[in-house]
C-alpha cells in the first residue's frame, strides 16, 4: 500500500524555510570576517565587538529597552482592567468596546503612526521619550485585552460567588481570585506587547524625534547608507532575544497549566 503524500507537511516546511532562510543567512553572516556579504570570509567575532565598542548603539539599546518595558508594564494594567471592564458588559455595548479595541489592531501601521504624529503635534507634546512611550501603550492596550479577555471567559463564575460568599470584599476578590485565575493571560499580555514594542518600526518612526531613537529606526537609517555586518550582529542579538521571550512565555504558561491541573484535580478530590 502507497503512503500518501504528507502535502501538509512538506507546504509548511517550506514556509519555515521561507521565514527563517533570510534570518538564517543574516545571522552567518554577523560571524563573517569581512565588511560586506558578497562573500563569507571567515569565522570572526569583531563585528560584535564593534557593535559593543559603539556607544551610541548601546545608548539606543537601552532606550528601547526601556520603551519596550515600561510601555509593556503600563498597558498590562490598563489592557487587563479594560478586560475586565468588557467583562461586565452586556449586548451591543460590549461588542461596541470590542470594536473600539480592536481598531489598532486592524489598521495599518502607517495611518496609526500619522495619526499619533498628529495628535502629538496638535497637542504641543515634543516627539521623543514621551511620545514614543505613550504610542507603544496605545497599541499595545488591545494586544494585552485580547490575550486575557479569553481566560476572563473561562473563569468559573461561580468560583467569585463562593469567596462573596466566604465574606471577601470587591478586591479580596479581584485580587486573590481573579487576578490568579487569570495570570496565564496577563503573562500572555505582557510578553506579546513587549515583543511588539522591541520590534515596532512604523509607528516608532512617525512619533520619534532628534536626539530619541530606537533600534528598528536605527538599523533603517544605517541601512540606507549601505550594508554594514555590525548591523547583522545587532540583528541577530535582536533576534535571539525574542526568541527568549517566546520559550520563556511557554515554560511560564505550562507551568500556569500544570498548576491550574493540579488545583483542578484538588478541588474534585475534596468532592
Amino acid at each position: 500500500m502507497k503512503q500518501k503524500v504528507a502535502w501538509g507537511k512538506i507546504y509548511l516546511g517550506l514556509v519555515f524555510i521561507i521565514l527563517y532562510a533570510p534570518i538564517l543567512y543574516l545571522m552567518i553572516f554577523s560571524f563573517s570576517s569581512g565588511k560586506t556579504m558578497e562573500r563569507y570570509h571567515g569565522f570572526s567575532f569583531q563585528h560584535y565587538v564593534d557593535l559593543f565598542a559603539d556607544s551610541r548603539m548601546i545608548t539606543i539599546v537601552i532606550n528601547t529597552v526601556l520603551v519596550a518595558v515600561l510601555a509593556s508594564l503600563v498597558a498590562t494594567i490598563i489592557g487587563t482592567l479594560g478586560a475586565l471592564a468588557i467583562k461586565e458588559t452586556h449586548g451591543s455595548w460590549r461588542n461596541s468596546l470590542l470594536s473600539l479595541n480592536n481598531v489598532l489592531m486592524v489598521s495599518p501601521d502607517v495611518i496609526i503612526g500619522a495619526s499619533f504624529l498628529i495628535f502629538f503635534t496638535v497637542l504641543g507634546i515634543r516627539l521623543g521619550f514621551i511620545s514614543v512611550l505613550l504610542s507603544h501603550i496605545a497599541f499595545s492596550i488591545p494586544i494585552v485585552v485580547l490575550m486575557v479577555l479569553p481566560k476572563i471567559n473561562e473563569l468559573s463564575p461561580t468560583l467569585v460567588d463562593a469567596a462573596y460568599d466566604l465574606g471577601a470584599t470587591r478586591w479580596q476578590a479581584l485580587s486573590r481570585v481573579v487576578l490568579p485565575a487569570i495570570s496565564p493571560g496577563i503573562m500572555a499580555g505582557y510578553f506579546m506587547a513587549l515583543t511588539y514594542s522591541l520590534d515596532d518600526f512604523a509607528v516608532t518612526f512617525f512619533v520619534t524625534g532628534n536626539g530619541f531613537s530606537t533600534l528598528s529606526v536605527e538599523i533603517y537609517s544605517r541601512a540606507r547608507q549601505g550594508v554594514n555586518l555590525e548591523i547583522n550582529a545587532l540583528s541577530t542579538l535582536m533576534f535571539l532575544v525574542s526568541l527568549a521571550l517566546v520559550i520563556g512565555y511557554y515554560f511560564v504558561s505550562k507551568h500556569a497549566g500544570r498548576r491550574q491541573r493540579i488545583v483542578a484535580v484538588k478541588e474534585g478530590d475534596a468532592q
